[in-house]
């Protein structure tokens, strides 16, 4: 099993371009399996709705949370198509197993005055505060996954039209636009990396020249969030929600913004609405006349 599990997440890596850390958390869920069957000297090519539904009763003994167990039987579902595709089992026992409902958690977003908080927080005077600065205003201006961030090239990106190719997940590409603050701080950029005489095909890079990963960048937000007062748990996928939702809340129709964050479903985006709605109440209780004590 584990020479096949190598297989298939090498499948998913170079082929479906999926990020280190979702191949990280398949790798845990299929192993976790393997192990399972394992002690119970059963051959994991020879499994049927029995042992599946053992392994469920297995994982809620483990007081896991819903979320933990859906993405444990979709990385499972994912294997055995895998499997099936490669005629090795005839039959995926797990696509008839549903996953748990998941209370699904309001995304953590910023205001707009936090959000510039953020921003004038950083003091640019370095290749690397430019870096940082650029970061912010892009995740910002195109609602991009990190994943997505730290893979720009600079042949993605088209300033004439202020767009950029994004490669995203599943080797899907979308075209993601930005504004004029974010255009400014690439050009400055562009200018000090060319002034620079770097050699790099990727857009952001370190103070050697090497491209960020996913791990750059997250540090780099999280000492940035120190510099400032915001009591709140910020990270780079915070910043994707703050676009998503101030899009929304300045009437952008759904549909665009599925579009523009790459979402393949229309309920994944559908979250945001849940945000939105909670803004035109609040809205409404404080602008409305005839409210108690509004008399």
């Amino acid at each position: 099993m584990i020479t096949e599990i190598d297989k298939f997440l090498t499948l998913l890596t170079k082929e479906l371009n999926y990020s280190p850390k979702t191949i990280k958390s398949y790798q845990t869920d299929l192993m976790s399996f393997f192990n399972y069957v394992k002690k119970r000297n059963i051959n994991y090519l020879q499994i049927d709705r029995f042992i599946v539904r053992d392994y469920l009763k297995y994982l809620d003994s483990l007081n896991y949370l819903n979320s933990t167990i859906s993405r444990k039987l979709s990385s499972l579902r994912s294997f055995y198509n895998y499997l099936v595709d490669e005629k090795l089992v005839t039959y995926n026992y797990f696509s008839n197993i549903k996953n748990p409902k998941i209370d699904r958690k309001l995304p953590n977003y910023l205001s707009y005055n936090e959000l510039s908080e953020l921003l004038n927080s950083i003091k640019i005077d370095s290749f690397s505060t430019l870096r940082n600065r650029l970061i912010i205003e892009l995740f910002y201006a195109t609602g991009c996954r990190v994943s997505e961030l730290v893979n720009i090239k600079l042949i993605d990106i088209d300033i004439p039209n202020k767009s950029i190719k994004i490669h995203g997940k599943g080797s899907k590409e979308r075209i993601v636009y930005f504004g004029e603050y974010a255009l400014l701080y690439l050009n400055k950029y562009l200018a000090l990396r060319n002034k620079l005489n770097i050699d790099n095909s990727y857009l952001f890079l370190n103070d050697k020249g090497k491209t960020l990963t996913v791990s750059d960048v997250e540090v780099i937000m999280a000492k940035l969030i120190k510099n400032i007062s915001l009591n709140k748990h910020i990270t780079p996928h915070t910043l994707r929600h703050t676009f998503a939702t101030h899009l929304l809340n300045n009437g952008a129709d759904i549909k665009s913004v599925q579009e523009l964050l790459g979402h393949s479903s229309l309920n994944t985006t559908g979250i945001y609405t849940h945000i939105t709605s909670e803004h035109i109440k609040e809205v409404y209780l404080k602008t409305f006349p005839r409210q108690k004590g509004n008399n």
